[in-house]
């Protein structure tokens, strides 16, 4: 058995700023080739509109997180391949009262990541509040509490330049659904230390013409030209425009710089640009996998007539398209072949870093006590309005980790109660849901897989298959697939012999985020409190 000394309370700032421990590699994807060369996406993970920065001899990586709690990952890498999951910058959804429930899709909207002044500054919108900042002088500890620099609704996608004269100045678009108008970048002055807009703005492009829906811009300077990288065209088809200037309010000339062509690789665009100390330049982008989310690639650029051109005109008609492998960049040494974290055993003080909730975390919702060597979930009842789990706050999920990948994870079920009515499982959780999940009546315990089909429209949550088990315990499984993310549940008393139980599912995306694995324990709102779940471990291997 496992031993462990220590109390877990995951909801605690000071858990969630520790570096993870676990080096383990993954068995499902590896982007450094260790050969000198690297394949895209170096994070096949749902790591949307990433930004990146260099802070000192470090990069660092921060992603939208929408509603999920901890928010805005921090990951930091020193080759730009190979990445590791190092901290939140916020321990819970901002402000904490509102992310109480699940924001399904609201909540952190595409943020940038900048050094200034020997701190990282993080900026991003929420499109129902504003312009948040949060900043630090150690990305893998405290960052500051949120500061609010620009109140409205509808602004999104900010991103900060501090000019050569000092002066602070805020690009950002506008989300249709809140503000009524799209396809619009606009200029703020901020005040020098960054903490709040001084005007009302101007704007600087209008997409409506040729560049629908132009969005995520960031903000640069180089060769006395300001430029601003913005995608067009939507997520899934569009592309990655540069913007440039002289003046910083424009006129901006434009040029597409990135499209996916003949490659495989769609709506290439949102990232970051950046250039190392040995004088080489880099974008970071995403592609939209539907269920898989959205993975970050990295192209090498190249500058042509003070015009960027990232990965490689296979065409010639002078626009980049995205590479599949490529030699990695230049470093000043070799350096270690790293990913995030996956498997967990529960052995150490916190959860995990790539566990993250369905909302803000209360202390309640599970317990590591000294001696025990699992994680205990226990049976929180679920809103008395939830139709299915989608709206269940006390989900615990994480990424999925590439394109093919199996989950094995061991649960007991402790109802502490006669009556029928707790239950505990493994979820694959999107729009569209499956679980595996062991349950209780008075004739003992039995084990089900259920989906829930459109359950963000409230719909109802079915059973497809039963089987009665001889034990409170069972293995729970499911093998993910590519190229649909079809998922087919199985489970083993003994740990050996797995049977295949339910239909297959097929995984579906979640509110501009990719489908999610994971771990949940619900008790029915009418029947008494009490009750957990023990969680013994969850390992992510091969199929």
């Amino acid at each position: 058995m496992k031993k462990f000394t220590s109390v877990l309370f995951f909801g605690l700032l000071a858990m969630l700023s520790f570096p993870q421990e676990n080096k383990e590699l993954s068995e499902v994807w590896v982007a450094d080739m260790g050969d000198g060369t690297y394949q895209n996406p170096i994070l096949y993970a749902d790591y949307s509109d990433p930004d990146v920065t260099r802070f000192g001899d470090d990069y660092f990586m921060t992603a939208s997180s929408f509603n999920a709690a901890p928010g805005l990952p921090i990951l930091h890498s020193k080759d730009l391949v190979n990445w590791e999951l190092v901290n939140y910058a916020l321990p819970k959804q901002f402000p904490e009262e509102l992310f109480q429930v699940p924001q399904h899709g609201n909540g952190v909207w595409a943020p940038s990541i900048r050094s200034h002044n020997d701190q990282l500054y993080i900026y991003w919108g929420d499109p129902d509040q504003g312009i948040f900042m949060t900043k630090t002088s150690d990305p893998f500890g405290k960052w500051e509490k949120p500061v609010l620099v620009m109140e409205g609704k509808g602004l999104i996608d900010p991103s900060p330049l501090w000019d050569d004269d000092g002066k602070a100045y805020l690009v950002h678009a506008y989300a249709g659904s809140r503000a009524g108008v799209k396809s619009l970048i606009s200029v703020n002055k901020m005040n020098e230390d960054g903490t709040r807009v001084l005007d009302a703005g101007r704007h600087v492009f209008d997409g409506h013409d040729q560049n629908p829906t132009i969005e995520g811009p960031k903000f640069y300077k180089r060769n006395a030209y300001y430029y601003i990288f913005a995608p067009a065209g939507g997520v899934p088809t569009g592309w990655q425009l540069a913007l440039r200037s002289k003046n910083i309010y424009g006129p901006y000339e434009e040029k597409k710089v990135l499209e996916q062509g003949s490659t495989k690789i769609n709506g290439p665009h949102q990232g970051a640009w950046l250039q190392t100390p040995q004088g080489e330049d880099w974008f970071f982008h995403f592609q939209d996998l539907e269920a898989y989310g959205r993975v970050v690639h990295l192209q090498p650029v190249k500058w042509e007539n003070d015009w960027p051109l990232m990965g490689k005109d296979f065409d010639g008609n002078g626009v980049g398209e995205p590479v599949q492998t490529y030699r990695k960049p230049k470093t000043d040494k070799d350096y270690d072949i790293l990913t995030p974290p996956e498997s967990t055993e529960f052995d150490q003080d916190s959860l995990g870093l790539q566990w993250q909730w369905n909302a803000n975390p209360e202390v309640v919702w599970h317990a590591r006590l000294p001696g025990t060597d699992h994680l205990r979930l226990f049976s929180i009842k679920t809103p008395k309005e939830a139709e299915n789990l989608w709206l269940v706050p006390n989900l615990l999920l994480q990424k999925f980790p590439g394109p093919d990948f199996r989950v094995t994870t061991k649960i007991q079920l402790f109802p502490e109660e006669a009556e029928s009515g707790k239950t505990a499982g493994l979820i694959v959780m999107g729009m569209d849901y499956a679980t595996l999940n062991i349950s209780h009546d008075r004739n003992g315990y039995f084990i089900q897989q259920t989906r829930a089909l459109k359950a963000n429209e409230g719909g109802k949550e079915e059973v497809l298959e039963t089987q009665r088990l001889s034990s409170k315990t069972a293995i729970f499984r499911v093998e993910v697939s590519a190229p649909e993310a079809t998922c087919q549940f199985s489970y083993s008393e003994d740990g050996q012999n797995f049977k295949k139980i339910g239909k297959p599912f097929t995984a579906k995306p979640g509110k501009w985020v990719g489908a999610k694995i994971g771990l949940f324990s619900i008790s029915s709102p009418e029947v008494k409190r009490g009750g957990y779940a023990d969680v013994d471990w969850f390992r992510i291997s091969k199929k």
